[in-house]
């Protein structure tokens, strides 16, 4: 089976794919003003497509070790395993990194903007004065709170929604892969019931050819031999002589 019509190289394809687009949302992330609404749905979009990606990855890991009971069944071998183990690893350690990075530095941003919210300037003389910026800066912040909130939910179901035709995909190349081993199966299976019909038209003649040797007698026998003799020897110097 060549690579084009591999299943595990198209999910690969789409799956370096997902990848390469979540690398370019992270440095977004990475290039954001920090503690703003655009860093905060970043985030979300980076965080949901790491673990659609894990996920992905983790069904094609599963392929892989069906694959491995019985490599020479699919048409691959074990250094191919090892590639493909190898390429998994790889991907899962990258979408890792990323993650581990992203929420790091969503949870960084969430303290300092805790730790602005509680903050109260200690050298103002005039208390109303105080209690009124900061109860404004208060509302200020929960309505840039509530704002990345709504922001968050829906960008979270748009990302379910990819969620969810990826799964799809994957589904539809499951049954691609279960139909085509239903196929080689079938193939296996009637090539073992010619085998068997071959086998028993070869019994047959043998047996023929022994009933034949015993009519024939012992001259009849010689005879025999020496009529294939110069057969062979006719044949011989017609494809090599002439």
């Amino acid at each position: 089976m060549s690579s084009a019509q591999d299943p595990f190289y198209i999910v690969k394809e789409e799956i370096q794919d997902s990848i390469d687009k979540l690398l370019s949302s992270f440095h977004q992330w990475e290039s954001a003003a920090y503690g703003t609404g655009e860093q905060a749905r970043l985030t979300t979009v980076v965080i949901a497509g790491c673990e659609s990606i894990q996920e992905q990855v983790d069904e094609l890991d599963k392929a892989i070790s069906v694959a491995s009971r019985d490599p020479a069944y699919f048409g691959i071998d074990i250094a191919e395993l090892e590639k493909r183990r190898k390429w998994t690893r790889t991907a899962r350690d990258q979408v890792g990194t990323v993650k581990k990075k992203v929420s790091a530095g969503k949870g960084l941003s969430y303290h300092d903007s805790h730790r602005e919210l509680m903050r109260l300037p200690m050298d103002q003389s005039n208390p109303t004065e105080t209690s009124n910026q900061y109860g404004q800066h208060n509302d200020d912040l929960i309505s840039s709170e509530s704002d990345r909130q709504l922001l968050l939910i829906k960008q979270q179901d748009e990302d379910l929604d990819l969620l969810s035709d990826s799964v799809q995909r994957i589904g539809h190349i499951g049954l691609n892969i279960h139909e085509e081993l239903l196929a080689q199966e079938k193939i296996i299976d009637d090539l073992g019931t010619e085998m068997d019909s071959t086998s028993n038209r070869l019994d047959f003649l043998q047996k023929k050819v022994e009933i034949v040797m015993k009519k024939a007698g012992a001259k009849g026998q010689i005879m025999m031999i020496l009529f294939l003799v110069v057969l062979f020897v006719i044949l011989f110097v017609l494809v090599f002589v002439v």
